[in-house]
């Protein structure tokens, strides 16, 4: 029986929510492709997730329609990814808008089929880039829509166990439960070295060196 759909972008803050998930019982992993520069390099990283997770029961799911709406630099290649300022205020210009409602969509959907009761995102409200959609009022007002919207009983519950942590937090966390951070991908740019410059490479970069422990991913830079 499942109990938990899990979003895997490939990404660290997914894998180690994919290792808490796993610790609480069986999962379903699921990804998303959006159009997104790294949409391959995502792929095989959820992959090998999965694979190490030994999940059976995985999704794909294709959504390049979020590309064609366009408005962000991760699927917009007539937008350049900017370099990283982590002290900058305000939403980037690599927010996809209003992405993680589309992804829960499917999760929740897919959820109803399995018969799974959780549905796991490893969103960061702290310590993120600054997207509106991942902040904790987001997915609490998400989780009272689909207790309106769904057939499942008991209701379906939005756990977002790393929403309050700093990424040195998420790395610490991803060491107790043994999550595979060496096949994460979190670089919005580049598909074989991280660029080590946008955003995401930083946020990572900043984590691992708060956390005193060395990042397993090769950078260009």
């Amino acid at each position: 029986m499942i109990d938990s759909v899990v979003l895997v972008s490939g990404g660290m803050d997914s894998a180690v929510t994919a290792a808490v998930a796993a610790a609480k019982g069986a999962c379903a992993f699921l990804h998303v492709n959006y159009g997104q520069r790294t949409e391959g390099r995502e792929l095989a990283a959820f992959t090998a997730i999965a694979d190490f997770y030994r999940v059976k029961t995985r999704l794909v799911a294709d959504i390049g329609y979020l590309k064609a709406i366009g408005g962000s630099a991760l699927t917009d290649k007539r937008i350049k990814v900017p370099i990283g300022r982590l002290l900058k205020k305000g939403v980037p210009i690599t927010y996809v808008p209003f992405r993680n409602a589309h992804l829960l969509s499917i999760a929740v959907s897919w959820a109803e089929v399995v018969g799974a009761r959780n549905i796991y995102i490893g969103a960061v409200e702290e310590d993120s880039s600054g997207y509106p959609d991942c902040c904790a009022a987001f997915f609490n007002a998400f989780e009272k829509m689909v207790a309106l919207g769904t057939a499942f009983k008991p209701r379906i519950r939005i756990k977002t166990p790393l929403i309050a942590l700093r990424k040195s937090q998420i790395i610490r966390k991803g060491a107790r439960f043994g999550a595979p951070l060496h096949l994460t991908w979190s670089c919005y740019k580049e598909s074989k070295a991280a660029c080590g410059e946008c955003d995401s490479c930083l946020l990572r970069l900043r984590g691992f060196k708060e956390a005193g422990v060395v990042d397993p991913i090769q950078y260009r830079r």
